[in-house]
């Protein structure tokens, strides 16, 4: 008869919590984030989490908005202390005085297709133009740019493979023709420089097994808007904006923008109807309808 030997259970409550973040498949970068978010709720309780109460975590929701804490950093916070307590401890009730913070959302900073066009021909090298290219030609986020590997680009059905986008969703991004193209040359430099593999990530960092950083991907957006002469703040943010937008105008429908930009709310897509200025334009007002007031004649100046 066969021995099986079954590895050893987790010690700690950090390696408990990763086994249950690989079990419900969180991608690296939400893992990454509830750790760090959990252990700081452990450094402020100054007792190990699960010793908690209710009133404990109350009590650090209200600091952290007193301390000035954004609704999006406090909203991780609580995403990541309910899914400690609810699917590492199994302790619900201990969340229920948690609560998620609204937020209003403004308008997002939007380019015109000849800003974008600028802001991509500033770039200062063909690595730094693809990777604004995707950012703006398939509307993804700067997190997911890094990430992508040479084998996510898919020539013969013209997409691009998005791993562990937000949420942990995987999904299709399109893949314009033009930027199969630049992407083809890329590569054909990457492999004369030694830093483009098969296998290994399609912008790979300082070091070629790692990719380049969310951090270095916003750098290289500023620089390439403050070169073209854009005065807006510009962050590779503004090109999935953009993209999003300049569809909408086109008269793509929203719904398919949303699967696009792998958003899980329809209702996060519609916020581009309110900065789609060219949709907004083409709609011709009930009064022009009425044909009241056929020329301009008589109209104040301005």
């Amino acid at each position: 008869m066969t021995n099986i030997t079954m590895p050893a259970p987790a010690t700690t409550l950090r390696e408990r919590m990763i086994e249950d973040m690989k079990l419900h498949r969180l991608c690296r970068t939400t893992q990454r984030n509830y750790l760090r978010d959990v252990e700081r709720f452990a450094i402020w309780l100054g007792r190990p989490p699960d010793t908690a109460t209710d009133e404990d975590l109350r009590r650090y929701q209200i600091e952290q908005s007193e301390m000035g804490f954004g609704a999006p950093a406090m909203n991780t916070a609580v995403s990541a202390l309910r899914f400690f307590y609810i699917r590492t401890l199994d302790r619900p009730d201990l969340t229920r005085k948690l609560h998620r913070v609204k937020h209003p959302r403004g308008l997002p900073t939007v380019l015109s297709r000849d800003e974008v066009g600028r802001m991509l021909n500033a770039t200062t090298s063909i690595k730094h133009q693809a990777i604004l290219s995707v950012a703006y030609g398939a509307g993804l986020r700067a997190g997911e740019v890094s990430r992508l590997k040479v084998r996510d680009i898919d020539s013969e059905r013209m997409l691009l493979r998005v791993e562990c986008g937000k949420g942990g969703r995987d999904r299709n991004a399109m893949l314009a023709q033009d930027l199969l193209v630049l992407l083809r040359e890329w590569w054909k430099i990457g492999r004369k420089e030694g830093v483009m593999h098969p296998d290994g990530w399609l912008f790979p960092g300082m070091h070629y097994l790692k990719p380049i950083s969310t951090r270095q991907v916003h750098r290289i957006a500023a620089e390439a808007a403050h070169a073209a002469g854009i005065t807006k703040r510009v962050g590779p943010h503004t090109l999935r904006h953009s993209f999003a937008t300049h569809l909408l105008e086109d008269g793509v429908d929203v719904r398919i923008i949303q699967v696009l930009l792998g958003h899980s709310q329809l209702q996060t897509t519609t916020l581009y109807t309110r900065v789609a200025t060219k949709t907004v334009k083409a709609v011709v007002s009930p009064l022009d309808r009425l044909g009241m007031f056929p020329g301009p004649q008589g109209l104040p100046p301005g």
